[in-house]
């Protein structure tokens, strides 16, 4: 790994894996000027092995890695770290895009890229993160079986089933225990992400979390569709801290 760390202001620290030195010079350069701080991995297996020292806020990923598939370098990225990830590639097919959102990635972009949009989305994940990471760890929703703790993003089970949710799942939870037994537009479950309406990016994440809340999800209980409208969570909601209920 070629470790080219550049500080700027103390920024937040973005990983770069990236196998092209141009294209990694690029999105260093782009990135360097918004005042974050680069780091720069030539393959999956390099980040990998410097993940916890770097402890980067934000992963940029390209899929065409010369070590391993770039889903799988961000499957494992994942496993280790929550920190965002986004993919960065050339490959435009509809099925890496959507394979690439169902196993945790915050955002997907093509090459070639505008600098200004790589910069705009950044900053879309980032926020997002903050926005969750502020939430007071006693802050429990309890609905249905589960109780999702929306300070670190854990979801538990009746039985001691527990997932860690992805930073974009939690974000779709919050929403959703916030606001029980009302339909939700499309455009309320975006939150901050800077995307039209048409992105089909949300029911990708929508289609996720169902699997984890839901025993059939060809019968959901919980996250019901409202043609037309939008969704609705079809649950009581009760805070572990204050007691309160709402629904």
């Amino acid at each position: 790994m070629k470790d080219s760390v550049k500080d700027n202001d103390g920024g937040k620290l973005i990983a770069i894996v990236e196998d092209d030195p141009d294209v990694a010079r690029i999105i260093e350069q782009v990135l360097a000027d918004f005042g974050f701080r680069t780091a720069w991995c030539r393959s999956g297996g390099d980040l990998l092995r410097r993940l916890r020292n770097l402890s980067p806020v934000l992963c940029i990923i390209d899929l065409g890695l010369p070590d391993m598939d770039g889903i799988e370098a961000m499957q494992r990225v994942r496993a280790q770290t929550n920190c965002g990830i986004m993919i960065l590639t050339g490959r435009a097919h509809v099925s890496d895009r959507v394979m690439g959102l169902e196993l945790g990635a915050d955002d997907y972009m093509l090459k070639p890229f505008e600098p200004r949009e790589l910069v705009a989305r950044v900053r879309s994940i980032l926020r997002r993160r903050e926005t969750v990471s502020d939430t007071p760890p006693s802050q429990i929703a309890c609905f249905g079986n589960w109780r999702f703790n929306l300070g670190n993003n854990t979801l538990s089970g009746q039985d001691g089933e527990e997932h860690v949710l992805s930073n974009a799942e939690a974000e779709l939870l919050r929403v959703f225990v916030n606001h029980p037994n009302r339909i939700l537009q499309r455009e309320k479950l975006m939150g901050t992400r800077d995307v039209s309406p048409s992105d089909r990016a949300i029911d990708v994440r929508i289609s996720r979390l169902r699997r984890k809340l839901e025993p059939q999800t060809d019968s959901p209980s919980f996250i019901k569709t409202v043609y037309g409208a939008g969704y609705l969570f079809l649950a009581a909601v009760s805070w572990a801290d204050t007691g309160q209920a709402d629904g």
